[in-house]
């Protein structure tokens, strides 16, 4: 199985679920009025004929950020970047993905992270 995590700045639950659904198969994401508090939305999806699961983190980076993650066999992006360019592209809100070499257990202080908003993408610290 493959997951993708991506963090959307300031959540906008509709827009995620029709950015979401334009490349889905299938996609049953719960209402808005779950975003109201910090506790996971989950999500049952399809692509290509495989079951996805996607979870929706409120504040997971922060009060501002929401953290997405999405996990199945098949899965409409190749990297957290690929779907970090998707999200921008259908959100219009600051994206940002890890760059791909953190590996859990490995010291944070210098982590990277992309971020990509209205002045393109950029290798960044998250703070």
């Amino acid at each position: 199985m493959r997951d993708l995590e991506i963090y959307i700045r300031d959540l906008d639950l509709l827009a995620v679920r029709q950015w979401l659904g334009s490349h889905l198969d299938q996609l049953d994401l719960p209402g808005e009025e779950l975003v109201q508090g910090v506790r996971p939305i989950r999500a049952r999806a399809a692509y290509n004929g495989c079951d996805i699961r996607a979870t929706i983190y409120p504040q997971a980076g922060g009060k501002r950020y929401a953290s997405l993650i999405i996990e199945g066999a098949e899965l409409p992006w190749d990297s957290d970047l690929e779907c970090g360019r998707s999200a921008w592209q259908a959100l219009a809100t600051e994206i940002r993905c890890s760059p791909g070499d953190w590996k859990e257990g490995e010291p944070v202080e210098d982590e990277r992270w992309w971020r990509i908003d209205q002045r393109g993408e950029q290798l960044a610290v998250w703070n």
